[in-house]
């Protein structure tokens, strides 16, 4: 572990933290919570009802992001289409499969819903995307065009070439501030790309293209893209997901930014996110890639794993985003594998603040109604559990060591460093420094299921790209 922990000085870490809290806040109401399975979920709210879309048509709601509603887990279910073999058949024969990938659903401003459908034959990109629409967001949905296609097609009149020609799945379609409608999609094979579209009808303004590449290429392991805007700091914000989404593939979540939505995109240290892709004839060159983007969150246990325990995620990813106007309130909907528990996966939903450098940092525990406040240095001292993860790609889990935050603004314990408290918690960033790297960010009371108690965390991120997060003991 000791090992582990020094390698943050070249790679990077992200760092949990879980401590104690040395006197009395706000105290929340236990959170009530109830699982679903939706992998690859795309939020959209609807009234007063949030719904989730996945693959393999999986479909769930909730009215408050906690108690969640399994609506449909499998396209044998077809809840959505009258009859979905027979109205997208000749897209399950294109694409040699039985079942459908990571989709997404909008609400244009005609007042219908569209639902971004995707096909993949899986082992290679043999994928088609379209459009249905519909009156209501849970359906029934019609078909209108299936109009993007990779692998074998010949569609813009020239061989496909899977180094840098998208595999056309993981639709997100969105408006952008200007109220111009885009859909950012892709995944692995040739990258992750972007067009404009058509509003009225919608379907891509180029027919005749693939649109602009963000980030990829060489068979990369990046995917499911989501973008969204944050109307503070100006940015349009690109989520994706590095690595393997499988138990052992070290799937991660990381992010970049641009001022407009089709790029270009850059992460903290101002790279080109444009010329993030493999070597030339490499496949799934993870070493290429892992280096880049804002890291936020990766494989961790909040427990020394003993081989029992599922006490921590494996392989989070493919992650969407809803922003609370109202609330003022970011939320990462995810999936995630478990320790211990081999491919079983459930859904997740943490909660999103900026930094006043302008960069996302993610709860380390779920979301449980939590409301961010101004607390005291003693409300935020304590004993804390640090967990240190790096940009590596990698199915390994980190596990906990641990330290105090002082009263003094030292830091002692298995790691050392110092620590400041920000005057103002909503406003301005406090700082952690572990070893000599700086992680800024925000103090937050959470409920810890785990340990059925609320306790004092933080969250933060260093300027490598690094996040950092304190999850609270009891």
């Amino acid at each position: 572990m000791i090992k582990l922990v020094k390698s943050l000085m070249t790679c990077g870490v992200i760092v949990a933290l879980a401590g104690c809290q040395m006197t009395p806040v706000p105290q929340m109401t236990e959170p009530e919570f109830e699982d679903v399975t939706v992998h690859d979920p795309s939020v959209i709210k609807d009234g007063d009802e949030f719904y989730v879309i996945g693959s393999h048509m999986m479909f769930a709601k909730s009215s408050d992001l906690m108690k969640w509603e399994q609506v449909q887990s499998s396209v044998a279910e077809d809840q959505l289409f009258d009859d979905i073999h027979k109205e997208l058949a000749n897209e399950f024969e294109y694409a040699q499969t039985d079942t459908l990938w990571a989709g997404d659903i909008v609400q244009l401003k005609d007042g219908r819903y569209y639902m971004y459908y995707c096909f993949c034959q899986g082992t290679s990109p043999l994928s088609v995307l379209g459009v249905a629409v519909s009156d209501n967001v849970d359906g029934p949905y019609e078909k209108v065009e299936s109009f993007l296609y990779s692998g074998t097609s010949p569609q813009f009149g020239e061989t496909y070439n899977a180094t840098k020609d998208p595999n056309v799945i993981d639709p997100d379609v969105f408006y952008d501030e200007e109220g111009k409608l885009w859909m950012v999609y892709g995944s692995y094979s040739g990258g992750i790309y972007i067009m404009e579209m058509n509003e009225e009808t919608g379907l891509p303004k180029d027919r005749d293209s693939y649109g602009t590449k963000l980030i990829g290429g060489n068979h990369s392991r990046i995917e499911a893209p989501y973008i969204q805007y944050n109307k503070d700091t100006g940015y349009y914000y690109l989520f994706l997901s590095f690595g393997g989404l499988d138990s052992y593939g070290g799937y991660n979540m990381r992010v970049a930014r641009s001022k407009t939505p089709n790029g270009p995109y850059e992460d903290s240290e101002g790279n080109l996110m444009s010329e993030v892709m493999g070597q030339p004839n490499t496949t799934f060159d993870d070493l290429s890639i892992e280096p880049f983007g804002v890291k936020l969150m990766g494989n961790f246990s909040y427990t020394e794993d003993d081989g029992l325990s599922n006490d921590g995620y494996v392989s989070p990813g493919h992650n969407s985003v809803y922003y609370d106007e109202e609330k003022n309130e970011y939320y990462l909907i995810f999936h995630t594998r478990f320790l211990n528990s081999g491919e079983e996966h459930s859904l997740r939903v943490h909660q999103i603040w900026f930094t006043e450098a302008g960069w996302p940092v993610v709860s380390p525990l779920r979301y449980g109604a939590e409301k961010i406040a101004d607390y005291t240095k003693n409300q935020e001292a304590g004993t804390y559990d640090l967990i240190s993860f790096t940009k590596e790609i990698s199915d390994a889990i980190v596990e906990p060591v641990t330290v105090t935050l002082e009263k003094n603004g030292k830091i002692t314990g298995s790691q050392t460093g110092t620590w400041q408290s920000a005057e103002k918690n909503t406003k301005k960033d406090s700082q952690v420094v572990v070893d000599g790297v700086n992680f800024k960010g925000k103090f937050i009371s959470a409920w810890d299921s785990r340990q059925e108690a609320q306790v004092m965390c933080f969250t933060g991120t260093s300027e490598d790209g690094i996040p950092v997060f304190l999850v609270g003991r009891k």
